[in-house]
C-alpha cells in the first residue's frame, strides 16, 4: 500500500505533508496521517521542529480573518525565519 500525500500536491522536494483537523479557528496536527516526500538533513529537520507551530499559528490567524477557508483549497505561502 503507498503513502497518501496529503493537501495540494507540490512538486517541491523535500516536502512535509501534514493533515490537520480544524476545530473552529483552531488546527488539530495529526501525526499519524503526516508524510515526508524527499529527504530532509538534520539541521533541516530541526529548523522544521522550530518552525512548525509558528506555520499553524499563521494559519489559525488566516483562518480567523478569512483569509483562509476550509470550503475552498488554495495555496498559501508561510514564512519563518528560513522556511517559506
Amino acid at each position: 500500500m503507498r503513502n497518501p500525500t496529503w493537501g495540494l500536491q507540490r512538486d517541491i522536494t523535500p516536502c512535509l505533508g501534514a493533515r490537520l483537523v480544524q476545530e473552529g479557528n483552531r488546527l488539530h496536527y495529526l501525526a499519524d496521517w503526516a508524510s515526508i516526500t524527499g529527504k530532509f538533513s538534520d539541521a533541516e529537520c530541526l529548523k522544521l521542529d522550530e518552525a512548525f507551530p509558528h506555520f499553524i499559528s499563521q494559519m489559525e490567524s488566516m483562518m480567523a480573518t478569512g483569509e483562509m477557508n476550509p470550503r475552498h483549497a488554495r495555496c498559501v505561502t508561510l514564512y519563518h525565519r528560513f522556511y517559506l
